[in-house]
């Protein structure tokens, strides 16, 4: 199923209140106020960054754990491959976590139903994986804002039930206890790779530093060129994203030269990500 990809999608996360229609805070848990607001302004879906109390205790964490041993990697992974009916939401973060029923709860205030959940171990931790769908229509998510809430939601969880995770996340710096150690420098970061993957469809790799918008961003700079985002994942592990899309031109396999112009216009945007287009 072809994802439905607008090439209008919003640049930033941060707005002001001004023509908001309704608002739900979409990660609101037990009273705390969140990170990220879901906004619907005149019948699209937007995201508002919001100022919140830092969290006071890294002992504060879902279901009452805790923990003083090193701190694993988060790894946050929405999968639109695996599954025709479904979108695959996979979360890690070493054996931290717990059932995630808030998370799911979270999931439902976005207007998504978990249709199936389940756990697996291995020698990374504890899987928590989850199917969902839109409530309103019972089919699988593929509207790159709503896939970048869904993102950010299970990122707000992590900050707020686990907080001693804001030192390995990239929005740790603006809401977490402890901003990340680490500073990655996105030139460095920031590979661009695309594969033949059939007659008809290419792969595009990107690896990037991590922020708030950037699975909406990609989407845009690609569309944006006319090129169609068919499916795809999209890996969030501690400061990094790695995204990978099938893409095609007209039904095609990308050519070599649209390749060029695809991975530079990425490159260009992904290391410049605060400048204007009204500079051009």
């Amino acid at each position: 199923m072809a994802m439905a990809m607008a090439s209008g999608v919003c640049h930033s996360l941060i707005a002001g209140e001004k023509g908001l229609l309704s608002s739900r805070n979409c990660t609101s848990f037990g009273g705390s106020p969140s990170v990220v607001r879901v906004l619907r302004t005149k019948g699209r879906l937007s995201l508002v960054a919001v100022n919140i109390p830092k969290a006071t205790s890294p002992t504060a964490v879902e279901e009452g754990s805790s923990r003083i041993d090193s701190v694993p990697t988060p790894k946050v992974i929405i999968d639109l491959d695996s599954d025709p009916d479904s979108t695959i939401v996979e979360i890690t973060f070493g054996d931290r976590l717990g059932a995630l029923l808030d998370t799911m709860r979270s999931l439902k205030n976005l207007g998504l139903n978990v249709v199936k959940a389940n756990v697996y171990l291995d020698s990374s931790g504890k899987h928590n994986k989850f199917s969902i769908t839109k409530a309103s229509t019972g089919r699988k998510v593929d509207d790159p804002e709503l896939l970048e809430a869904i993102r950010l939601t299970i990122i707000n969880n992590l900050l707020e039930y686990h907080p001693e995770s804001s030192s390995m996340l990239a929005m740790g710096a603006a809401f977490g206890i402890e901003p990340p150690k680490e500073q990655i420098d996105v030139d460095i970061a920031t590979h661009v790779n695309i594969y033949d993957d059939g007659p008809t469809r290419s792969l595009l790799v990107v690896d990037t530093a991590d922020r708030p918008g950037l699975l909406v961003d990609l989407v845009k700079i690609i569309t944006d060129i006319n090129v169609t985002v068919q499916s795809g994942e999209f890996d969030t592990e501690g400061l990094l994203a790695k995204a990978k899309f099938h893409v095609s031109y007209r039904d095609e396999a990308i050519r070599k030269p649209l390749q060029l112009v695809l991975a530079n216009s990425l490159r260009y945007y992904l290391k410049r990500p605060t400048t204007e287009e009204a500079s051009f």
